[in-house]
């Protein structure tokens, strides 16, 4: 038996070793001398130092990103919960590699201000702006901008201004954890057949450094080299890529520099801006023939005119550091909305590498990705600031079309959960739900800016604030102001005249009809028609006589009806009160249009915001009694009706007196009695009630409104997208005979054909298809032509857009 224990055992019992965690069937955990190492089929995925955190949550998340292992798996070997991985793979995300090294919460001591805004705060500083400025613009504190300022020891030293350099190394020094320890591990993590996405973190070793530095092996990845005095020039733009010279932009914008050659493949830029080292991605173009829905690059000139990509920089700033920066979404956003893409789920039906050739890039931004540039854009607050910089240099290069403004409401539907205002729905002929916003548009129906207004306000509360707005747009101008009959206030009338306003409207209300023989016809050519009208004219007085405006009354062909126009405007021609009043109709197409062909009316997100609780409402349980007081009036009316009649049918020969009458009709008098008492009750209570209360008193819960920054922003994307398709439709005017009524689809076909690209060192070239017919070609032939002499540059870029026909000379 003493020999026995001493031989080996035949059938030893499985264990794990020490140190070693098994993830799955595929991938090992193991940890020895205070370092731990990732395995994946034998191939090192990730080693790292057992205390380094971030580099254990981005094993953690390369496991699961890259399919090896699903999050149960993960969160058992490193011993955390599921729910602690799906937080690491958010903040990846969200955030990237970056992101991964804060813990849970906000930690004490540090500023509200992430370390990759460092550059885009010091650029700000750099120009002059304040303190305030840059909080502002960022959205923090102004305190997080001063201790922010006081760590980059800006009052030592200024930022020099030149070109962009990188240091991999030194802005993220946790990459160090990603080198390979030993020359054993560092060619498996090299190989490009076992995963080629982590070549760019091996040791840079005499045995990796050629590897890395070899463009044939991968010249995507060549500036992740160490950095030698011999990688040092790999950093300035390879000749191999003509493209690559059009990334400094003119002004003040902040260098946009790209380490990608293939416009196919993005990953190094990706990589950059996961490492908060890159705040928009530089475009790439690559040659391609028919492109689909390539002619929507056609619009580009119109865009860069309308200044919104300079005014979203001063506005916005930065929403990096991103792959799809703020210059890229804006330009998306616009591209989108041209090519009739109404709603972000629609991006689902689409090919994102076919859009992404239209911005330069590999791929579009897809729902998710668009959605939270949204949420991003709108966490600002800047909607409204933003609307107004676009309304000025939209004065600014239009101020001509400036002198009559038209003002309606336009009312969306909201078929939601949450209780909202109601109003009235002219389609639908009832109150409903809903949210009332107010359009300006000049005297062509082009749109000029928006106001949502509060809890659907009237367009009497809304005048002044929009007037308000106009008045900062066109300082010291007086401006006719044209609106229906929902703004019909004498006294309104009053002070906008003393303001310096003009008022043009319809006249409300029941007024005198006027003699047919005092109607005379009057004609006159007003934009190149003419137009003929039978009127008349008087002048009226309100308010006791202290305004004094003018009517116009048209007579309709039939005499039957007659339509009255006050204006203050004594200077107009009855045919130009006539016609500007009746333009109104102009920003009624204008709703439909964008309604079917932009989706004006669509739920742009479900988000709600509180409200004002001490907005009044009307009293619901005055309205209740008011409901009591007329049936009980109306049940004593009747009952006076009765007792009448019985009087009125009296046998005077039975009754001859009224004694004898009200004897006979004892119960009828006291029904009648009842009914009065009742009516009084009920009137004395009615009038110790408020008629108006405040709307928290009224609403169940807090008081709500529909989120309305994310759906501004849209709305004024929409109304960029519909004036630079109204600058092609004058532009093709003269062109197309049927213009008048095919003008807008023609541009929009157009826009959605094909079209072929060409690149060079200076130009990017763009040539769209023919049309269905030779005179729809020729039109769009000229609008290239037009478009051609702008010179205008690709945003990002120093290629000059050149646009042609095929076929066309």
């Amino acid at each position: 038996m003493a020999g026995a224990t001493n031989e080996p055992d035949l059938f030893p019992e499985e264990g794990v070793p020490a140190g070693v965690a098994i993830v799955n069937e595929r991938c090992v955990l193991r940890t020895q001398d205070g370092h731990r190492i990732v395995l994946v089929s034998g191939i090192v995925l990730a080693q790292y130092s057992v205390g380094d955190a971030m580099a254990e949550a981005n094993a953690m998340v390369s496991l699961v990103d890259q399919g090896w292992a699903d999050q149960v798996d993960v969160s058992r070997a490193f011993e955390c919960s599921t729910r602690t991985v799906r937080r690491y793979l958010r903040r990846f995300e969200e955030g990237g590699l970056a992101a991964l090294g804060r813990s849970a919460g906000y930690p004490r001591g540090q500023p509200r201000v992430r370390s990759s805004r460092s550059r885009l705060v010091s650029r700000l500083k750099g120009a002059g702006h304040s303190n305030r400025e840059i909080a502002r613009r960022i959205g923090v504190s102004e305190v997080a901008v001063r201790k922010l300022l006081r760590r980059l020891g800006w009052a030592a030293s200024r930022p020099v201004q030149g070109r962009l350099s990188i240091d991999v190394s030194s802005a993220n020094p946790n990459l160090s954890a990603f080198t390979a320890p030993t020359a054993a591990t560092a060619p498996a993590m090299a190989s490009p057949s076992a995963n080629p996405n982590l070549s760019a973190f091996a040791a840079p070793t005499a045995a990796t450094a050629p590897a890395m530095a070899s463009p044939s092996a991968n010249p995507n990845l060549s500036a992740f080299a160490a950095p030698t005095a011999t990688r040092a020039p790999a950093m300035a733009p390879p000749r191999a890529n003509p493209n690559l010279s059009a990334f400094t932009v003119a002004g003040d914008e902040e260098i946009t520099f790209t380490l990608d050659t293939d416009p196919a493949n993005r990953r190094s830029d990706r990589l950059l801006a996961c490492l908060g080292l890159l705040d928009d991605a530089a475009p790439l173009f690559s040659a391609g023939v028919r492109v689909p829905r390539a002619g929507v690059l056609l619009a580009l000139p119109a865009i860069i005119d309308s200044g919104v990509l300079n005014i979203a920089r001063d506005i916005y700033g930065s929403i990096g550091p991103a792959f799809y920066g703020l210059r890229t979404t804006v330009v998306a956003m616009l591209l989108i909305a041209l090519l009739r893409i109404k709603r972000p789920e629609d991006l689902k039906e689409h090919l994102p590498e076919d859009l992404g050739r239209l911005l330069g890039l590999d791929r579009a931004p897809e729902v998710k990705t668009l959605r939270r540039k949204l949420t991003r854009l709108a966490a600002l607050s800047q909607a409204a600031a933003f609307g107004r910089a676009l309304a000025q240099k939209r004065v600014a290069t239009r101020g001509a079309a400036f002198g009559f403004l038209y003002v309606d409401g336009h009312v969306r539907v909201y078929h939601g959960k949450h209780t909202l205002p109601k109003t009235h729905v002219a389609q639908m002929r009832r109150a409903m739900p809903a949210t009332s916003d107010y359009w300006v548009n000049d005297a062509a129906g082009e749109p000029l800016f928006v106001i949502t207004a509060e809890a659907n306000a009237g367009m009497v509360k809304m005048l002044p604030i929009v007037l308000a707005e106009i008045r900062t747009l066109l300082p010291g101008r007086r401006v006719t102001i044209v609106f229906d009959r929902g703004g019909w206030s004498p006294k309104l009338f009053a002070t906008l005249i003393a303001e310096g306003f003009d008022v043009l409207t319809y006249r409300k209300g029941r007024f005198p009809r006027i003699a047919k023989r005092r109607f005379q016809i009057h004609t006159a050519v007003i934009d190149g028609r003419e137009r003929r009208y039978l009127l008349a004219e008087h002048k009226v007085r309100f308010l006791g006589g202290k305004l004094r405006l003018r009517q116009v009354t048209l007579l309709s062909d039939d005499g039957q009806h007659q339509t009255p126009i006050l204006t203050s405007r004594m200077d107009l021609s009855l045919v130009e009160v006539a016609f500007r009043m009746f333009e109104r109709w102009r920003q009624e197409n204008f709703f439909k249009y964008l309604r079917q062909e932009y989706a004006l009316d669509a739920l742009v997100d479900y988000q709600v915001e509180p409200a004002n609780p001490e907005r009044d409402v009307p009293n619901p349980a005055r309205k209740a009694l008011d409901k009591k007081l007329a049936k009980a009036r109306d049940a004593l009316r009747r009952l006076r009706v009765t007792y009448g009649m019985a009087a009125f049918a009296n046998p005077e020969a039975l009754r001859p007196s009224m004694r004898g009458f009200k004897n006979a009709h004892a119960h009828l008098g006291k029904d009648i009695g009842v009914a009065m008492r009742r009516v009084a009750t009920l009137e004395q209570r009615r009038a110790k009630m408020p008629a108006r209360v405040p709307v928290g008193q009224v609403v169940e819960g807090p008081v709500i409104k529909l989120a309305t920054e994310r759906k501004l922003l849209t709305n004024l994307f929409k109304m960029l997208a519909y004036q630079a398709e109204s600058d092609l439709f004058r532009l093709v005017v003269p062109h197309y005979k049927r213009a008048e009524d095919e003008g807008r689809t023609l541009i929009q076909s157009a826009l959605n054909g094909q079209a072929s690209i060409e690149v060079t060192d200076k130009e990017l070239r763009v040539t769209l298809a023919p049309l269905s017919s030779a005179h729809r070609t020729r039109a769009i032939a000229a609008l290239c032509a037009e478009m051609d002499q702008r010179a205008a540059m690709f945003p990002g870029t120093r290629l000059r857009l050149r646009y042609a026909v095929e076929g066309a000379p």
